[in-house]
C-alpha cells in the first residue's frame, strides 16, 4: 500500500493520480465505462478512505474511486450539493450542515471508521516544554490571546517568540480543537499559520524551533524523529497521545472518533455500496496501518448494521460529549 502521508507534493499528487478517474467516471455514469465513487472532505481522515480506496480497486478494478481533501466543512458544502457520494469527516455534522443536506433533499448515512486524538506539538528541539494544561492551551489559542512568547505561557520558559500553526477553519480538526479546548467552535485567535494540508504543518514545526502547533494523529506517528507531541493535562496529570491513550479515552480532552458519511441516495448504487461495506469491514487493519486507531470490532458491526438499514440522520444532534461511547449510541439506534 502507498503511504501519501509524509509525501512532499502531496496535493499535486492527488491531482496527478486521481483527476483522470473524475473524467473517466463521469464519463462511466451514463455509459458504458467504469462507475466512479466520489469522496471529498476532511484531510485527517484522507489517509484512511485513501488506503481503502486502494486496496478496494485491486479487488474491484470497474470501480474507481476518487478522494479529495476540501477539509470537513468544504467536503460537506460538496456533499449537501450532490457532488459527492461520501463524506470523510474528523467531526460529527454540525446543525447547520445538517439543515444543508436537508434544504437540498440529501440523506446522508453517519458511519464511525475510527478514533484519533489531536496531537499537540513542538519543535525537536524545544528542551523546556514538557506539558500544557488545558487552561494554558486555552490561554493560547482563544480569541484575543495576548500570548506572544513562551514565557507568556509559564513565566520559567524561555523568553522568546511563540510562532502558532494549525489547520484551516473549513478543518473538522480546527472545529472540534477550538470547542474543546474553547468552548466554542471556531472561536480561536487568527494570528496563526493556517492549512487544510496537514504535511505543511509539519513541515512548518519542524522547521521551526519556536512552533508549536496541533493536527491528526496519524501525521504526528509518520513524523516522529521530526515532531515533539507535549501530554496534555486535562485535570487527571499529563497524557500523552498513543494508541492506547486514545483508544482508552485516557488523553482528554482531544480524543475524537472521526466519521465517513454517506448520500443514502447514493449508496443504493451497487458501487457506492460496495465501497462502503468493504470499508467498514476493512477498517480494523488499514485504520492501524496509516497510524490511527480503530474502533471496538462491535462498533464496525453495529456501523455496518446501520448502513445496510439505511439509517439516516446523525447521532450527535446535542453534539460530541467527551468520554460518549459510540457503541451506546450506535446499540440505541438499532
Amino acid at each position: 500500500m502507498k503511504q501519501w502521508i509524509n509525501r512532499k507534493g502531496f496535493l499535486v499528487a492527488i491531482a496527478v493520480v486521481y483527476a483522470p478517474f473524475f473524467l473517466a467516471g463521469c464519463a462511466g455514469r451514463d455509459g458504458d465505462g467504469p462507475t466512479t465513487v466520489r469522496v471529498d472532505g476532511s484531510s485527517t481522515v484522507f489517509p484512511i478512505t485513501e488506503a481503502v480506496a486502494e486496496e478496494f480497486q485491486k479487488k474491484n478494478p470497474n470501480i474507481r474511486v476518487t478522494v479529495g481533501i476540501s477539509g470537513t466543512g468544504g467536503g460537506f458544502k460538496k456533499f449537501s450539493a450532490g457532488e459527492t457520494d461520501v463524506n470523510d469527516a474528523s467531526r460529527p455534522i454540525k446543525a447547520q450542515e445538517v439543515s444543508m443536506t436537508s434544504e437540498n433533499g440529501i440523506e446522508f448515512i453517519e458511519l464511525p471508521v475510527a478514533f484519533d486524538g489531536i496531537s499537540v506539538l513542538v519543535n525537536p528541539g524545544n528542551d523546556f516544554v514538557d506539558s500544557l494544561t488545558v487552561e494554558e492551551l486555552r490561554k493560547i489559542w482563544q480569541p484575543g490571546s495576548t500570548v506572544k512568547k513562551w514565557n507568556d505561557i509559564r513565566a520559567n520558559w524561555e523568553d522568546r517568540a511563540l510562532n502558532l500553526y494549525g489547520p484551516g477553519t473549513d478543518s473538522g480538526t480546527f472545529d472540534y480543537f477550538t470547542e474543546a479546548i474553547n468552548g466554542k467552535s471556531q472561536a480561536c485567535r487568527a494570528d496563526f499559520t493556517a492549512s487544510e494540508d496537514d504535511n505543511v504543518l509539519v513541515q512548518g514545526i519542524a522547521g521551526d524551533p519556536n512552533a508549536l502547533g496541533f493536527f491528526g494523529f496519524a501525521y504526528y506517528g509518520e513524523n516522529r524523529s521530526r515532531l515533539k507531541a507535549v501530554p496534555i493535562d486535562g485535570g487527571k496529570g499529563p497524557v500523552a497521545p498513543s494508541e492506547q491513550s486514545i483508544n482508552d479515552g485516557s488523553y482528554e480532552p482531544l480524543s475524537r472518533p472521526i466519521f465517513i458519511y454517506v448520500s443514502k441516495k447514493a449508496s443504493e448504487r451497487p458501487d457506492v455500496e460496495s465501497f462502503v461495506k468493504f470499508y467498514l469491514e476493512n477498517a480494523p487493519t488499514l485504520v492501524t496501518e496509516v497510524g490511527y486507531v480503530p474502533l471496538p470490532d462491535r462498533v464496525y458491526q453495529l456501523a455496518l448494521a446501520r448502513f445496510e438499514k439505511r439509517a439516516t440522520g446523525t447521532l450527535f444532534a446535542s453534539g460530541h460529549r467527551v468520554g460518549m461511547s459510540l457503541e451506546d449510541l450506535l446499540s440505541a439506534k438499532e
